[in-house]
């Protein structure tokens, strides 16, 4: 096979490897014994370097969609509807969205660099002549801990990018409070908190997964870790635009929309 074809076929052998690596984890996700230690520290690592730069977005994600639906809607019209837009594309897209590039950004960046020290290390070899599994002692509790706190991030967003875009919408754009409220109650329903925590769940699994791919496959020394961490987090967003294109398109379509 000329250089040419083999780099073309590259992506194709990375996703499928990726795949199988996937599969890899859910297989050991019922495997025992459970490492609740390792668990419990990541998701408190994770949550510490995400909370807050997750929380100072989500007020300009808020604050942004408040003030581009209000002026779009009022130029037709439809203030009374400002309510149900603004929070409805807080809650469905840039609450797990945001989310997910937190988690990837900063907890998948540091999974790539923690797994990837431990690859030129060669304490994954260790493991595995040991009898160790490092799939099951140190990949598992990641995805796990990322999956929980994608969860819990993507609640405070929409808490927070709901409040920030009521109070940029009543104090920049004088709308009313109870216009305001009375047309979210009257167009949203519990399937849009549902798509929001599924989608938060699976961009934390995705973002999960391929960091740790990334980072038990670092060649190349020091320079290797710092590459598997960039190539970690651009595949993650990839990934992350075309999932949320997918689950967006199969919630449309299963999904009735509720009518006011």
């Amino acid at each position: 096979m000329s250089s040419t074809a083999a780099r073309l076929l590259a992506p194709v052998g990375t996703a499928g490897t990726l795949f199988a690596f996937g599969l890899d984890v859910a297989r050991g996700l019922f495997r025992r014994p459970f490492q609740l230690r390792e668990f419990l520290q990541q998701a408190w690592f994770i949550a510490s370097v995400t909370i807050i730069p997750t929380a100072l977005v989500a007020i300009p994600f808020g604050a942004v969609i408040a003030l581009q639906v209000g002026g779009l809607i009022k130029q037709f019209g439809a203030q009374s509807f400002t309510g149900s837009a603004s929070v409805l594309a807080v809650i469905q897209q840039a609450a797990p969205i945001g989310t997910a590039l937190l988690i990837a950004g900063a907890g998948g960046s540091a999974i790539a660099a923690d797994l990837g020290a431990r690859k030129i290390r060669e304490e994954l070899d260790a493991m595995m002549v040991l009898g160790i599994d490092p799939i099951q002692r140190l990949v598992v509790p990641r995805v796990l801990a990322c999956m929980l706190v994608a969860v819990f991030l993507n609640g405070m967003v929409s808490v927070i990018g709901v409040a920030g875009g009521y109070a940029f919408n009543v104090v920049l754009q004088d709308g009313t409070p109870g216009a305001y409220l009375a047309s979210f109650t009257a167009l949203a329903q519990l399937s849009d908190v549902w798509i929001g925590l599924i989608k938060a769940l699976v961009f934390g699994l995705i973002a999960a997964i391929v960091a740790s791919y990334k980072g038990m496959n670092a060649k190349g020394g020091p320079k290797g870790v710092g590459d598997a961490v960039n190539e970690s987090v651009v595949i993650t967003f990839l990934l992350l635009f075309v999932v949320n294109f997918v689950l967006s398109t199969i919630y449309v379509e299963l999904v009735p929309a509720k009518t006011g």
